[in-house]
């Protein structure tokens, strides 16, 4: 299923940009919800995870 949403998800970015209606908009970001909800538990999710972690603590830090 993540896979489907990621390649559904990939598809969406490569449209040309052009103004959006109210629902899709809300379809985009339904469908990125439920792939990060999918993606999360895995081990690379999790990955992610950790190296955002990281790169927002490294930020926080040089910022003071």
């Amino acid at each position: 299923m993540a896979v489907l949403l990621a390649v559904i998800i990939v598809l969406r970015l490569r449209r040309p940009t052009h103004a959006q209606s109210r629902n899709d908009e809300k379809l985009t970001v339904l469908v990125f919800l439920v792939f990060g909800i999918l993606v999360a538990p895995t081990a690379f999710g999790q990955g992610v995870l950790d190296v955002v972690g990281q790169l927002a603590a490294g930020t926080t830090e040089s910022g003071r």
